[in-house]
């Protein structure tokens, strides 16, 4: 009998800050966070190296109405640091699952966490560990999404799975359009000319130009994790 291998050796996990709230308004619902990890902890057993850029939505959300007409930058930073708390609630959740995380921040805070050295992420994916990727780009007026799409090239991610609410990018709202069907497949170009806004505009630009593949699936569907790392039609992808 043979054994399933999986399709991917090194994968790009982006979870949005809010992807940890559950049903809650903001914060990070526990229930929700030990079972992404679980899902996690699946993959990694199966040999796959996993990275994880955060976001932070889920906390920034609660100061965002007192950063109304606040300078951008001066904003941004702070949901920086919403990231990183972010990044120590999943390292934490990890380890308790019997994983080993790594939490590397592109701002230095280094009494919390260690400083993004590529040298030292590309060590401890070889070494099997689940490296956390905080604080976006360290840069503000810049995403994490585009956070995601330049860590996972620097590590040589194979792919960037993009998890959402949704089960991949439909043709049109699922939930307002009973109609709307699931694109399996997309080319870059295809996404572009029909405006589907996968990822913002320089994360999919990055993503485009060095043809790393975007994968957008359900986070909240169970399992669905490990079907797209071993390939199977989940979701959508997003290709060269």
């Amino acid at each position: 009998m043979s054994i399933a291998v999986p399709a991917y050796k090194r994968i790009l996990l982006k979870l949005s800050g809010e992807s940890l709230m559950g049903d809650d308004s903001f914060g990070i619902n526990r229930a929700t966070i030990v079972r992404m990890v679980e899902e996690i902890a699946e993959v990694t057993r199966m040999g796959v190296e996993v990275a994880v850029v955060i976001g932070g939505g889920n906390i920034f959300r609660g100061v965002a109405g007192g950063s109304v007409g606040m300078d951008r930058a001066t904003a941004d930073y702070m949901g920086m640091l919403a990231t990183v708390m972010n990044a120590l609630a999943l390292a934490d959740a990890m380890d308790k699952q019997g994983l080993t995380a790594r939490v590397m921040s592109a701002i230095a805070i280094e009494q919390v966490v260690e400083p993004y050295v590529r040298p030292k992420a590309l060590q401890y994916l070889e070494e099997g560990k689940v490296v956390v990727f905080a604080a976006g780009t360290g840069n503000p007026f810049f995403t994490t999404d585009t956070a995601a799409a330049l860590r996972g090239a620097e590590i040589g991610a194979e792919v960037v799975l993009k998890a959402t609410k949704v089960d991949g990018v439909y043709t049109a709202d699922p939930k307002k359009d009973p109609t709307a069907t699931r694109y399996t497949k997309l080319t870059f170009d295809e996404a572009m000319t029909r405006n589907l806004g996968i990822l913002d505009a320089t994360a999919f630009a990055l993503c485009r130009d060095q043809k790393l593949p975007i994968r957008v699936f359900s986070i909240i569907k169970h399992g669905a994790l490990k079907r797209v790392v071993m390939g199977e039609d989940e979701g959508t992808l997003v290709y060269a």
